[in-house]
């Protein structure tokens, strides 16, 4: 156990001392990906990403519970909700994780671009509640946006940024605040046919249109990313996805407004029958989603997306390329790290031992 590790108890800054450990996660489980990429075979992409997860999270010394997992939508090899992660040791720091092992599984599988692996910690009091919002839905309809249209938004709550709104309004509004033609306003969108009558407002209020396969949760991130290029993310896209990209998003400071979206009348009346059918006309912000005050969110890159560059191989040594964003400080840290692949090894919990790559 690193020296860091062993002062915990004593240093109230927890976040700080354990983010690194919760970014090397990512990174093994980026690395531990790679020889998946492009194979067609996603299960197996996901079930490296969190076997290398939970080998690394064996070694951590805190008390984690995982509030957001994965799962829900595909029945994926994943880590799930519940599950408790870390040592356990008496003692150690309690968290609240969400993750995604592997967001763009099937970009993953198919070489394609825009894949990440990614972990939101939240810290608390072993009497607090969680300070994630577990939402029983498989999607919502989301859009983000840069933190300069949220503070306009916060002074002037009757600006058209809201979900209910049309997109054209939004995107004008945002060209606006943003100082661009709207044809210079990039705006990102999930492919797929739910999302076809957003794409068609998109492309008529002449705005520049970015479709991607999958990886919802990056592009969710990219318009609060400096220098992303993007400036707005419409659409629908997963619930899981949606609260660990608020955690991230208020970490940078950009907004996100987000709906419960029933897949069909059976859906609707499952939420009912849980207790959420007062909440399904409820707007959710990132303040919603993400609550606590002590959060960190850290991804590592696969396939290269909007802001991340994938695995890279030269010879022995691989390349990743990760962001790590700490909600204090609004600190973002870009990190490019040197794997040597002769030495390298990754403790894998299906093994429970480190093993070469």
């Amino acid at each position: 156990m690193s020296a860091a590790l062993q002062s915990l108890s004593s240093n109230p800054d927890l976040e700080r001392l354990l983010e690194f450990d919760f970014l090397r996660a990512t990174e093994m489980a980026a690395l531990n990906t790679m020889s998946w990429v492009g194979k067609g075979d996603k299960e197996s992409a996901d079930a490296a990403a969190c076997d290398a997860i939970r080998g690394m999270f064996d070694l951590m010394n805190f008390r984690g519970e995982v509030t957001i997992g994965e799962g829900i939508k595909d029945d994926a090899p994943g880590i799930f909700k519940g599950e408790k992660v870390g040592t356990w040791a008496e003692g150690s720091p309690r968290f609240d994780v969400a993750l995604d092992p592997v967001d763009g599984t099937t970009n993953t599988a198919k070489g394609m671009p825009n894949a990440i692996s990614c972990i939101a910690a939240v810290s608390r009091a072993d009497d607090a509640p969680t300070s994630l919002l577990d939402i029983p839905a498989f999607y919502l309809r989301k859009m983000s946006y840069p933190e300069i249209v949220r503070r306009a938004w916060m002074a002037d709550p009757s600006l058209p940024l809201h979900l209910d709104a049309p997109v054209s309004e939004v995107i004008k509004l945002v060209a606006k605040l943003t100082d661009k033609a709207v044809r210079d306003v990039v705006v990102m969108v999930l492919d797929r046919p739910r999302n076809q009558p957003y794409v068609e407002e998109i492309r008529r209020c002449g705005a520049s249109l970015r479709m991607v396969a999958d990886g919802d949760i990056t592009i969710a991130l990219a318009p609060a990313m400096l220098n992303s290029g993007v400036d707005l993310y419409y659409g629908i896209g997963g619930a899981p996805e949606g609260v660990l990209a608020a955690a991230g998003l208020r970490c940078l400071g950009g907004g996100m407004q987000a709906k419960i979206w029933p897949r069909d009348e059976a859906e609707r009346q499952s939420l009912i029958d849980v207790g959420w059918g007062d909440r399904l006309d409820q707007t959710f912000r990132s303040l919603d989603l993400a609550f606590g005050d002590d959060i960190f969110f850290c991804a590592t890159g696969i396939c290269d997306g909007p802001f991340l560059r994938g695995v890279r191989v030269t010879g022995h040594i691989a390349t990743t390329h990760s962001v790590l964003l700490r909600i204090k400080s609004r600190t973002v840290r870009f990190l490019e790290t040197h794997h040597n692949l002769l030495e390298k090894t990754l403790h894998l919990r299906s093994t429970n031992r480190e093993a070469k790559l």
